[in-house]
């Protein structure tokens, strides 16, 4: 995000436009999904103060949506990565970054090993979620 000084007058107007509210049908959802992605094509650092605002704003309210209406069930930390890499088309090399070996991601996906509270962090990262999934 640029270093800009935050406009509370410019950012007033992005609001006017976006008109952003709790999230209630599927329509606003999509729509509050689409405007998101639009910003985050922007990039982080090409956004002005007031579009980072807005991103922030717009995935809280895209995050409270999916949580009334798509909880995550309560599985297991293994559960969780097979879930979290079939969403995001990973392979168990993909991991590899992330867990340190393909020995030792073969055995965490396998459930032969757990996932360490370093490795629950890192994939948190990795998947832009609390690291208490995982643990």
């Amino acid at each position: 995000m640029k270093t800009d000084a935050f406009n509370q007058k410019k950012y007033g107007r992005l609001l006017l436009r976006v008109l952003p509210r709790p999230i209630s049908t599927e329509q606003e959802y999509d729509e509050f999904v689409a405007l998101t992605g639009q910003l985050m094509e922007k990039g982080e650092d090409s956004l002005s103060p007031e579009e980072g605002a807005l991103l922030e704003l717009l995935a809280i309210l895209v995050q409270d949506y999916d949580g009334r209406h798509y909880p995550l069930g309560e599985g297991s930390p293994r559960d969780m990565l097979l879930f979290l890499m079939e969403q995001h088309n990973l392979r168990q090399k993909d991991l590899v970054p992330v867990l340190g070996s393909s020995s030792v991601v073969s055995a965490v996906v396998n459930g032969k090993r757990g996932i360490s509270k370093r490795q629950a962090k890192k994939l948190s990262e990795l998947f832009h979620c609390s690291a208490d999934l995982f643990i």
